[in-house]
């Protein structure tokens, strides 16, 4: 053992018995672990990714992708296309069925109108429905506050001279106009109800 120690000594080595690094493990060492570490940072993950979301018509290519509107498949393995969302229309409000109309009254009038337009029964429920709540269908129900006049509640009376001198007493008329007027800014009696009731006026 004394002869050992002496030529290690004579060497220049470590005579204390403990264990020596060689001065090339350091570096071999820290390459090896900056390799590793790469190698892990590279690596696809095992888990399922979560792709942003790209603008409509935009093809990205990834694994998971959650978006509010439709999207379609491409040919390839995980391509996709993302599209806009649907906006479905409002529905509009129904009313109560209102039935077929005593002959010769403003609401026969009105309701043979409504045919001829081809709209339905359902139209008329809810024109039915509005000008119950505005005049009760009365030719002559005049709104002292506002000053609306008439079965359609026009605002004012005079713009139904549009359609006839006799606006103020002739329910044809009056339900003329108020037709129109439905049509021009509510497309349907059903769609001028809805707003009715939601705003409390047409």
């Amino acid at each position: 053992m004394i002869e050992l120690r002496a030529q290690l000594k004579s060497a220049g080595g470590d005579v204390s018995g403990r264990h020596v690094r060689a001065p090339w493990s350091l570096p071999v060492f820290a390459t090896f672990v900056t390799f590793a570490f790469l190698a892990v940072s590279v690596a696809p993950p095992m888990a399922t990714s979560t792709a942003y979301a790209n603008a409509p018509g935009q093809v990205r290519e990834g694994q998971t992708l959650a978006v509010d509107g439709t999207y379609s498949n491409a040919p390839g393995r995980d391509g996709f296309t993302i599209s806009e969302p649907v906006v479905e229309a409002p529905v509009s409000v129904g009313a109560p069925a209102a039935g077929v109309p005593d002959p010769g009254t403003a609401q026969a009038i009105a309701y043979s109108m409504l045919q001829a337009m081809g709209l339905g029964d359902d139209e008329y429920s809810c024109l039915v429905a509005l000008w119950d709540r505005e005049s009760h269908w009365n030719v002559y129900a005049y709104n002292a506050s506002s000053g609306a006049y008439g079965i359609p509640q026009a605002l004012p009376g005079e713009k139904m001279a549009s359609v006839g001198a006799d606006w103020a007493t002739n329910a044809t008329t009056q339900i003329t106009w108020g037709l129109s007027y439905i049509s021009g800014r509510y497309g349907t009696p059903c769609g001028a109800w809805a707003h009715s009731e939601d705003q409390g006026w047409y």
